[in-house]
């Protein structure tokens, strides 16, 4: 495996947020995509959760990751917006001790998107640009009220009730 591939790139991410959050850093990974299966992916946004890092997940389809398993998971909120449309976009966020990287992407964290397929992820770098997808993209879905349901634990959602307070 080339040292350059996109799996070994969001694993170096999230295992930097894990480092700066242990170091009593601000540590935080956003994303929003439609899946996540891949299990190496999986297993380290759960390292860092233990370690610290908040994470949020905006996964429209697939998730297997659960969140808010005690000592393992507390720090990840899952969050599916289900709507008329596929969301095309791919958005991850890693704070990054206040110099956040965004990157937009074509591909879900998936085994055969990492493995069987070309994808690509690219650095948002325009800081004008990074506010507006911070705002309509994690703002206004983890704010989303309407068509929102939450992963919970055992595997099963619940829906966010209309008017609620944000979560």
């Amino acid at each position: 495996q080339s040292p350059f591939t996109m799996h070994k790139t969001v694993l170096d991410l999230i295992d930097r947020e894990a480092v700066l959050a242990r170091a009593g850093k601000s540590a935080r990974i956003m994303v929003k995509m439609n899946s996540l299966s891949e299990v190496q992916t999986i297993d380290a946004l759960y390292r860092a959760s233990q370690a610290g890092v908040k994470i949020d997940l905006i996964i429209r389809g697939v998730c297997a990751l659960r969140p808010g398993i005690e000592g393992i998971s507390d720090n990840i909120r899952v969050r599916s917006i289900v709507g008329r449309f596929l969301e095309h976009a791919r958005v991850f966020y890693f704070q990054n001790d206040g110099a956040a990287e965004i990157y937009l992407s074509s591909a879900d964290w998936m085994g055969r998107n990492f493995f069987n397929r070309v994808e690509t992820a690219f650095l948002l770098e325009d800081k004008r640009l990074q506010q507006r997808v911070l705002k309509e993209c994690f703002n206004n879905y983890l704010g989303d009220n309407t068509r929102a349901w939450l992963l919970r634990s055992d595997g099963s959602y619940t829906r966010v009730k209309p008017g609620s307070a944000r979560v």
